[in-house]
């Protein structure tokens, strides 16, 4: 029931909503954002405006050469093409015997074998096998290849008592890829396989986009340097190095910038400077409270808001915009909001504007452990331990938003659809991998 009713959109859905451009006057940020009636969002509604949004108007990095181990984990920038068939002749996928199909079941003369990195010296005639290996090229005449644990072998004797179908166990040439082929297309981020694609085709080299710097500024008068002895009404700044190591993640650099105070002069200053990033990812002063003074800042810098509330928790307050042509987001300023924001929001963003073409949330569904309640009309992204096989989670007890240990305890987080209040022990719910 719950996996027909959520679904991430698709781009032929409703299109996003007019982004609100509030008045450059001083002190009007929330005012103006909230008077111009820009309502809430669902979650996946909230994405969909992030992804559309940012393809709509980014602007590709610029480009540089980097070598094979370089270019692991960058965007690709160019067209990989095959220069030759792969594989380049027709080869063996099993240790076994070549023959001609037609001619079995039967009797065959062995008259030689065959390896990978060689080819037989001849070609096989009526009832005869070649020994060949996995991987090894088929010899001339052959059109099929007989596991080596379904024949009897004597001496160069060899006896084949079943039918065989032509081409088992044959590769043909070409059938993974023909010479010319693209390969692999600009605008996807290189795993550990298209590295070997790379490799296996000649690629010493490849046009990746360069990466890109994302700006991090952490607010608050509460926070005070990580090797600080903290008050008891103050915090060390963890937002800014989980959110760093999650911009690492995506493939970008993060450039930590001072923490910016609960003024509008100190936070102007360091939103200025943020802004000469490629993305700006502030953390905290998004709420509603008489110090938040976040978006009132980025009113004074005529930024456009695309949103600054969605239906979620953790991270209901969260903000998305433009401000200078620089894609922004403000992140609730709680541990586990500023990381749930990242995953589902920002990193999406970061993505495309890094140059990559498919943007995803692998959200499979797993089998609770126990009962899970919660309210109805917000989804949830709570804490909790997947197994490891993927096929139940249980929910890790949370004291809210702050609450970091429970992070550390989890390996994912429990996606609670906002229709479903009750999952029985043993539903499926769907989880996002931390």
């Amino acid at each position: 029931m719950w996996g027909r009713r959520f679904r991430l959109p698709t781009p032929t859905e409703p299109e996003i909503p007019e982004a609100v451009t509030p008045q450059s006057e001083p002190g009007v940020g929330r005012k103006s954002v909230h008077n111009r009636l820009v309502p809430p969002l669902t979650f996946a509604k909230a994405r969909e405006v992030v992804i559309q949004s940012v393809r709509a108007a980014r602007r590709f990095p610029g480009v540089e050469t980097a070598d094979l181990l370089g270019a692991a984990g960058r965007v690709l920038a160019e067209d990989i093409r095959a220069d030759r068939d792969a594989p380049p002749t027709s080869r063996s996928v099993r240790d076994g015997f070549a023959i001609r199909a037609a001619e079995a079941p039967g009797e065959f003369e062995i008259v030689g074998e065959v390896r990978a990195g060689s080819r037989f010296q001849g070609a096989v005639e009526w009832r005869q096998a070649v020994e060949v290996m996995t991987g090894a090229p088929i010899p001339e005449g052959a059109d099929s290849v007989v596991m080596v644990e379904h024949v009897e072998r004597d001496g160069n004797r060899l006896t084949v008592d079943k039918p065989v179908e032509a081409q088992q166990f044959i590769n043909p040439i070409g059938c993974e890829a023909a010479a010319n082929e693209v390969v692999l297309r600009a605008g996807k981020r290189l795993d550990y396989s298209d590295i070997a694609m790379l490799a296996a085709f000649g690629h010493r080299r490849a046009q990746v986009y360069r990466k890109l710097t994302v700006a991090i500024v952490a607010t608050g008068d509460e926070i005070v340097d990580v090797e600080s002895t903290p008050a008891d009404y103050q915090i060390r700044n963890s937002n800014a190095y989980s959110l760093a190591a999650q911009v690492l993640r995506s493939g970008a650099k993060p450039s930590l910038l001072p923490v910016a105070r609960d003024t509008v002069e100190e936070t102007r200053e360091m939103i200025e400077r943020g802004l000469a990033a490629d993305l700006l990812l502030l953390s905290g002063g998004v709420s509603a409270g008489k110090y938040d003074v976040v978006e009132t800042v980025l009113a004074g810098l005529n930024a456009e808001f695309y949103f600054d509330r969605v239906l979620i928790q953790p991270g209901q307050p969260v903000v998305f915009g433009r401000a200078r042509d620089k894609f922004f987001f403000g992140l609730p300023g709680n541990p586990s909001s500023t990381m749930v924001t990242f995953e589902i929001f920002a990193r999406a963003a970061l993505e495309l504007l890094s140059g990559q073409d498919e943007v995803s949330l692998h959200m499979p569904f797993a089998k609770l452990t126990r009962e899970f309640r919660h309210r109805a009309g917000i989804t949830r992204f709570l804490p909790a331990r997947l197994s490891e096989d993927g096929a139940s989670v249980t929910p890790v007890a949370w004291h809210g938003s702050g609450d970091i240990p429970a992070m550390t305890r989890a390996n994912a987080y429990l996606v609670a659809d906002p229709e479903c209040p009750v999952y029985e022990s043993g539903a499926s719910i769907r989880v996002l991998s931390k």
